[in-house]
């Protein structure tokens, strides 16, 4: 039989690899230069960089000097940055050898959590933890939020796959890298609204605490939560997250969650004197009138039970900032909703599977595929009755193709059938150990880790952990926050005979 050849480029890839690992030195450095500050442990991030320069190294001397990237190398490159950053990621944690996450597959978990950007955590005790892990942690999150957006701008794009071409026509541009000349142009100034936005939030959050309005507001909490809310990220060095702060430094929160889970080409053209093209977006009305109609259902039941007695301020802040937390996939939290009603916290659950908008920093399954269903919701209803007319989708007044319909609608099934068997290893798994996990508590661990969402209920709720779970659930979760994160496919894709044959 012969024997079949390889049709990936797999140096091109590894040359881009570790490019990008070695680039992560620089953010290792940040918490580096806060130990000398604080005079702790510099040992956890300098292994983490000489791991990363070995790494990198390493797949620079393997790679093609001079690569080429097609579509297979992309998709290659694209699932190995991320596994590998978050192994580098890990290693401060073991390194440091604190707490819970000291331990390998905790320190992976929390790790890729903070990549992802899901924001479930595996932490217990926060007090034992240097203030320079835990702000590595926190820009970890930050990292990921940017990454994402960066690759479906300067890699995505190029290629012929629905999630671009969907982004593509709601941004009304024929491609996104006709944004300007040059991708790395475009990256360049996607990157320059990400950091401008981050240090938007930090300085408000940083003027709220000098102001005497939220004391506990310093500036390394400022920091902290200003690179966790722009990147729609989660993580919180304080074990209360937002409750931890004034109701005033909560309302402030919120603008910049949305704004995070909002497009960035389309905040661009906002700043830069064009904001008819955001205030025209399909997606960007579903998106706020699905996230206003969630806070209003999330108000109602709280106003209406006994046990929820916030008063009026109160409900309607507290509604307001977990129903924005949980649909932009942030993962804050105001207070334990784990302790609301039924009714609040299935609103919260149901809003895991909606997201915020395409290339934004924002997970789950995000506002533009739910509006392409409904468009074609609508249009097979008006066909139903009308089988002769032509009535195509149309999103930003620019028709979508039919096989991209078909890949939104292949998207959600396969993303609800994995959501499905996660929860059903969560089950499994809890029984196993005795962990006593309800069956609503396993869906809301499945899906606020694939979907990339962080607190979800039960043990895992927002001032709970994940660390009690089981070590295979766990391990499960770690693979699926990374294939959720990077959207299912460039990762799938990997594991077919045709992607490496064909």
């Amino acid at each position: 039989m012969a024997r079949r050849t390889i049709r990936v480029d797999w140096r091109a890839s590894l040359d881009l690899v570790g490019r990008v690992l070695l680039y992560l030195v620089g953010p290792l450095a940040v918490p580096l230069a806060l130990a000398v500050y604080y005079g702790e442990s510099l040992l956890p991030f300098a292994v983490a960089i000489a791991a990363t320069v070995a790494l990198g190294g390493g797949f620079r001397r393997l790679g093609d000097p001079d690569p080429k990237l097609g579509p297979r190398e992309a998709f290659l490159a694209i699932s190995l940055i991320w596994l590998l950053i978050a192994v580098v990621g890990a290693v401060p944690f073991v390194v440091a050898g604190a707490g819970t996450i000291g331990s390998p597959l905790n320190a992976l978990f929390e790790s890729m959590s903070g990549l992802t950007t899901t924001g479930a955590t595996v932490l217990r005790d926060f007090s034992v933890h240097s203030r320079s892990i835990m702000m590595w942690r926190q820009l970890i999150q930050w990292l990921g939020g940017l990454g994402i957006l960066i690759l479906a701008t300067a890699v995505l794009s190029s290629l012929e796959v629905g999630g671009a071409q969907l982004m593509q026509s709601e941004q009304q541009i024929d491609r996104v890298d006709k944004l300007t000349p040059r991708i790395s142009q475009t990256a360049r100034l996607i990157w320059g609204l990400y950091v401008g936005l981050t240090a938007l939030a930090a300085g408000v959050f940083w003027a709220l605490g000098l102001s005497g309005l939220a004391p506990r507001m310093d500036l390394y909490n400022a920091v902290a939560h200003a690179l966790t809310s722009v990147a729609t990220a989660g993580f919180s060095p304080e074990p209360l997250s937002a409750g931890a702060f004034e109701p005033i430094a909560q309302w402030a929160m919120v603008p910049f969650m949305i704004l995070g889970a909002t497009s960035f080409i389309l905040l661009y053209y906002a700043v830069t004197g064009d904001p008819m093209r955001l205030l025209r977006s399909d997606e960007f009305h579903l998106y706020l009138g699905v996230l206003a109609g969630l806070a209003a259902v999330v108000a109602g039941v709280l106003a209406v039970t006994a046990e929820t007695s916030f008063g009026p301020e109160g409900t309607v802040r507290h509604a307001a900032f977990n129903a924005t937390s949980i649909l932009t996939t942030t993962g804050y939290a105001s207070t334990d909703f784990e302790l609301w009603a039924g009714g609040a916290k299935f609103a919260l659950f149901l809003a895991m599977f909606v997201g915020g908008m395409a290339g934004s920093t924002t997970c789950s399954i995000k506002s533009l595929r739910w509006l392409v269903v409904v468009k074609s919701l609508r249009r097979n209803l008006f066909t139903a009755v009308r089988p002769s007319a032509i009535r195509p989708v149309r999103v930003a007044d620019t028709p979508v193709e039919e096989e991209t319909i078909k890949d939104v609608y292949a998207y959600i099934l396969l993303s609800i059938l994995i959501f499905v068997v996660l929860a059903l290893v969560v089950v499994v798994d809890a029984a196993r150990i005795g962990a006593g996990v309800s069956e609503f508590e396993a869906m809301g661990a499945a899906a606020s880790t694939f979907l990339n969402i962080g607190p979800a209920f039960g043990a895992a709720g927002p001032y709970g952990t994940y660390e009690g779970f089981a070590s295979t659930s766990k391990a499960t979760m770690v693979v699926l926050m990374w294939i959720g994160r990077i959207e299912i496919i460039p990762v799938l894709v990997l594991f077919t005979k045709a992607f490496w044959t064909s």
